[in-house]
C-alpha cells in the first residue's frame, strides 16, 4: 500500500474518532422564583381576585406566583427540556389539567447541520403572545388581559424553519387551545402557525394563528384566532410593544353563528436609570358573548397600569404596579356586589438563574 493512501486512512480514522468524542452529553439547569403581595380595593370574598386572571390573583396575602426549575439535556443534534413548577399561577391556570406539575416537557431535533430546521414534540411553551409566565422578561408586572386569556402552553408538534437571521416560520399540530390532554379524543388536532420578522436587532414583528375545534356552551365549534404584535426598541431608554388579538368562534347552538372577540394593547417602557425602569399600559378587551371570559354580562373593559421596577442585581428584581380596570357593564365583584371597576396594587420579588 502506498504511503499516501496509508496517511489518508489514518487521518480518516482520527477524524472519525474525534467526531465521536465530541458527542458528549451536556446538562444545564435554570430556574425562576417569584413571590408577591396584591391588594384588591374591591376586597373580594373569594380566594381568587378576578376569575379571568391567572397570575398574582390572591388578595391581601403573601403568595408564590410561580416557582420553576428547568433542566435541559443536549446530545449531538437532539435536546430535551423538562420544567416543573408550582404556585398560585399553576393552581388557577391548570384547573382542567390532570398534569399540573409539568410546565414543559419536550424533545427537539435539529434536522440539518446549520440548525435552520427544528422539530419539537411534547408540552411546549405557547407560540402566541409577547408575555410569558416569567414576569421578569415582561415589560409590566401583571399580564395584559389578552395574554391572560390566550394560551400559555400547548401540547403537540412544532416545526420551525429559519432561512436567515430575519425570518422564522413555524407550523404546529396541537391538542387544542391550551390543552395538555384532549377532553374528546374524536376531535381533530388544532393547527397553528407563527411568523417572525426581524428587520433589525431593535424591531420584531410576530403573527401567530390558531384554528381548531373548541367548546362553547358545551358544543364543539371552530375557533379562528390571530395574534399580532410589534416590539420596538426606539433608543437605549424607550421600548414599546403594540399588540392586537382577534378571534372568532362558531356557535353551534345558534345556527353556526360567528362570535367575535378582540383586544388591542399598547405598552411603553422607559429606563429611568441603570437600576430603575418604569412602564405604562393601556388596553381594551371586548368579548360580548363571553366566549373567552366567563362574565355575568358582556365583557367590554378598558384598563391602564403603571409600574416601577428596581433591579437589585442582574438576577433579582423588585416590582410594584398599580392597575385600574373599568367595564361598561357590572362585571367586577366588590365584596358581595357587582360594580363597573376594579383597582389593585401588586408587588413582587423575583429571582432568576
Amino acid at each position: 500500500m502506498k504511503s499516501g493512501v496509508k496517511l489518508s486512512m489514518v487521518l480518516l480514522v482520527a477524524n472519525f474518532g474525534f467526531a465521536q468524542e465530541n458527542k458528549s452529553l451536556k446538562l444545564s439547569f435554570s430556574g425562576y422564583m417569584e413571590n408577591y403581595y396584591a391588594y384588591d380595593f374591591n376586597r373580594p370574598e373569594e380566594n381568587a381576585k378576578l376569575p379571568f386572571m391567572y397570575n398574582y390573583n390572591r388578595h391581601n396575602e403573601f403568595s408564590v406566583n410561580v416557582g420553576l426549575l428547568r433542566a435541559k439535556v443536549e446530545y449531538d443534534n437532539a435536546y430535551a427540556i423538562i420544567a416543573l413548577h408550582s404556585g398560585t399561577y399553576v393552581e388557577d391556570n391548570y384547573v382542567s389539567e390532570s398534569t399540573k406539575i409539568i410546565s414543559e416537557a419536550y424533545v427537539g431535533l435539529y434536522l440539518d447541520k446549520g440548525k435552520k430546521s427544528t422539530l419539537e414534540v411534547g408540552i411546549l411553551p405557547s407560540y402566541i403572545g409577547f408575555e410569558t409566565a416569567n414576569s421578569a422578561s415582561n415589560l409590566t408586572l401583571t399580564r395584559s388581559i389578552l395574554a391572560e386569556n390566550s394560551p400559555y402552553f400547548m401540547s403537540g408538534v412544532k416545526y420551525t424553519y429559519k432561512p436567515n437571521d430575519k425570518w422564522q416560520l413555524s407550523g404546529l399540530l396541537t391538542n387544542g387551545w391550551q390543552r395538555i390532554n384532549k377532553p374528546d379524543k374524536n376531535v381533530s388536532p388544532a393547527l397553528g402557525s407563527q411568523t417572525i420578522y426581524k428587520p433589525s436587532d431593535k424591531s420584531l414583528f410576530n403573527w401567530s394563528t390558531f384554528i381548531g375545534k373548541e367548546l362553547y356552551l358545551n358544543e364543539w365549534g371552530i375557533r379562528y384566532f390571530s395574534n399580532l404584535y410589534w416590539d420596538k426598541q426606539w433608543s437605549s431608554k424607550w421600548r414599546t410593544i403594540f399588540g392586537f388579538d382577534v378571534g372568532m368562534q362558531t356557535d353551534k347552538s345558534s345556527s353556526d353563528k360567528q362570535l367575535v372577540w378582540m383586544s388591542p394593547v399598547l405598552l411603553a417602557q422607559y429606563v429611568l436609570a441603570p437600576k430603575w425602569k418604569t412602564a405604562f399600559r393601556v388596553e381594551y378587551y371586548q368579548d360580548k358573548n363571553n366566549v373567552i371570559i366567563a362574565a355575568n354580562d358582556e365583557f367590554k373593559t378598558i384598563g391602564t397600569s403603571f409600574n416601577i421596577d428596581y433591579l437589585i442585581n442582574d438576577k433579582v428584581k423588585f416590582r410594584t404596579e398599580a392597575r385600574y380596570l373599568n367595564s361598561e357593564e357590572k362585571v367586577f365583584i366588590k365584596e358581595t356586589s357587582l360594580i363597573n371597576d376594579n383597582f389593585c396594587i401588586t408587588t413582587s420579588l423575583s429571582f432568576e438563574f
